[in-house]
């Protein structure tokens, strides 16, 4: 999978997604990242990206064209690199629909590429998204400021479901959240530490009975920290219900 990231810190996005499990994918060809700082297409000699609201107000706009000829770049580099494949373009904002597991899912099996517009200062000026933009992400109800760090979220949560990205589908399916329960306690050595012991199921080696502790204990954890994840008797989920 391919990932497009229009920013004014590249290096930023760059040292995030370079480490660890994404930064290995990254190496070994199972994903793709690609950071293009919008300061150098724009035009002028003070290579500005901002300017003041239409209207008045406090902050400074990010302007439409530098954004629109980096997003031009980006298309012409995958031209340039044969890349053809189910591209969609997201603007990381707080308007957006909240990120969730089920979206990184659909993003993941729907596309082949994203191609992601971080916002800085007050956000970008209306028209560029209404002419480059296919959706509107947020990561949560809360002002952060820049698009940057939402934009690494969105990659990392993506990128994990990728083919070659983790060492098996079950590293991603029975984790919290991805299994529509919060995952179960899990312990390593020592057997007892500060007088807590590991449960004695997990030392049996009876697997029958141990998948059966791990299935009540991510009901118990769920039910006491995310009851809102537990299905309902009519088959709706606690979060479909809130909405109603």
């Amino acid at each position: 999978m391919r990932f497009d990231i229009m920013t004014l810190f590249p290096e930023l996005v760059d040292r995030v997604l370079g480490e660890s499990i994404i930064g290995r994918a990254q190496k070994s060809g199972a994903i793709e990242v690609n950071t293009y700082n919008i300061r150098d297409y724009s035009e002028g000699v003070h290579r500005r990206v901002d300017d003041t609201p239409y209207g008045g107000g406090m902050g400074m706009l990010m302007a439409a064209p530098p954004i629109y000829n980096c997003y031009r770049a980006v298309l012409e580099r995958q031209i340039a690199d044969g890349f053809d494949g189910r591209r969609r373009v997201i603007y990381l904002s707080p308007t957006g629909k909240i990120l969730d597991q089920k979206k990184a899912e659909e993003l993941a099996s729907s596309f082949d590429n994203l191609i992601l517009l971080c916002g800085h200062y007050e956000g970008v000026d209306r028209r560029i998204v209404d002419e480059i933009v296919d959706e509107e992400i947020s990561v949560g109800d809360y002002v952060l400021t820049g698009g940057e760090i939402p934009a690494c979220i969105l990659v990392d949560c993506v990128a994990r479901l990728a083919d070659g990205v983790l060492s098996a589908a079950e590293c991603h399916e029975n984790e919290s959240i991805s299994s529509g329960l919060l995952e179960y306690p899990q312990y390593t050595r020592p057997v007892e530490f500060h007088g807590a012991r590991v449960p004695d199921v997990l030392l049996s080696g009876d697997h029958k009975k141990i998948d059966a502790w791990r299935r009540e204990a991510a009901l118990e954890l769920t039910a006491r920290l995310r009851p809102d994840l537990l299905p309902r008797e009519d088959g709706s989920d606690g979060e479909e219900n809130k909405k109603k």
